[in-house]
């Protein structure tokens, strides 16, 4: 991948080296619902020569080209083209949304803003357009997650032309989260002088992220949309509530969250969603579709009825 500001760090080793591929491992994706079979089935039937995937060294888990692993398992190959990359976690998940956007099966637009949450939360100095380079995303929709979240912010922010240009104020704590999340053995005193705030205070967010709070007193952050009442919520309201949860750090932070929260995008549907997959229902399927569409919608509603009896038992 071609280095510019910012990119620096994602930078891919120019060699290609075969690697067995027993030895080979799925990273963190960006990808809601894992592998595609069919997209799989596609590439082993294809003759032409597939480019090496990217793996990272020394944990060889796969960041670009799990697709290409499994047609090269489909069809018996014992060994497979590989480049290598070394970085830390946050590095290593923005090269995979940045790869997957740039070639083979295309990421879901949810797939693309919920990567742009996580660069955003691992990567605060990065300007909007930045992280839109990345994400395949505009800049203007990076914008309104960083706004929905209030999350990721830092006195500084760096551009994609390499200048470094000073933001309002005091949002040392999300840099400090994100610091001790990517680089949890650093030094209080190291994270403290990186976040400009005091020592004090990165004791205080880590200590809050260890409970599964926001790292951010109430007090310093804006209302948030998810403590409004529960209630019907119109397509806007639940692209925003969606924004807005999968930042939540109580969900956000463990593993049991975030298999929650890919599961959650990956049945989000909005209207316009839906009038695109009418556009391919053959009449003689119509019914059928029917009785499935009122049957999921059976089960979402027992779900929401649930969760707010919960959400009363426990205010």
């Amino acid at each position: 991948m071609p280095a510019s500001s910012g990119d620096e760090a994602l930078a891919v080793s120019r060699e290609v080296v075969r690697v067995h591929v027993s030895r080979l491992s799925a990273a963190d994706s960006p990808r809601l619902a894992g592998v595609d079979r069919n997209h799989v089935r596609v590439l082993a039937e294809t003759d032409d020569r597939l480019p090496p995937i990217i793996v990272h060294h020394p944990s060889l888990r796969v960041i670009d080209g799990m697709h290409r692993l499994e047609a090269a398992l489909l069809n018996g190959q014992a060994e497979i083209e590989v480049r290598y990359f070394r970085g830390d976690a946050a590095e290593t998940f923005r090269l995979a949304v940045a790869a997957n956007t740039a070639h083979g099966l295309p990421l879901t637009q949810a797939e693309r803003q919920t990567a742009a949450a996580r660069v955003i939360d691992s990567h605060p100095h990065l300007s909007d357009r930045a992280i839109a380079r990345t994400t395949g995303l505009s800049a203007k929709t990076v914008a309104r997650i960083r706004r929905s979240s209030k999350d990721g912010e830092s006195a500084r922010r760096l551009g994609r032309d390499g200048r470094v240009r000073p933001l309002s104020t005091a949002e040392g704590r999300r840099i400090a989260s994100s610091v001790l999340i990517a680089r949890p053995e650093a030094s209080l005193r190291e994270i403290a002088q990186e976040a400009r705030v005091s020592v004090g205070t990165v004791r205080d967010v880590r200590a809050r992220l260890a409970s599964g709070e926001d790292p951010v007193p109430p007090g310093l952050r804006e209302p948030d949309v998810l403590d409004a009442a529960p209630g019907p919520a119109g397509e806007q309201d639940l692209v925003t509530v969606f924004d807005r949860l999968r930042l939540d750090p109580v969900l956000r932070y463990s593993e049991s969250g975030r298999s929650l929260l890919r599961w959650l995008g990956a049945h989000l549907v909005t209207m316009e969603q839906s009038r695109e997959a009418l556009g391919s229902v053959p009449p003689h399927s119509a019914i059928s579709i029917a009785k499935i569409a009122h049957g999921c919608a059976d089960v979402w509603n027992s779900l929401a009825a649930e969760l707010e009896r919960r959400a009363g038992d426990h205010p």
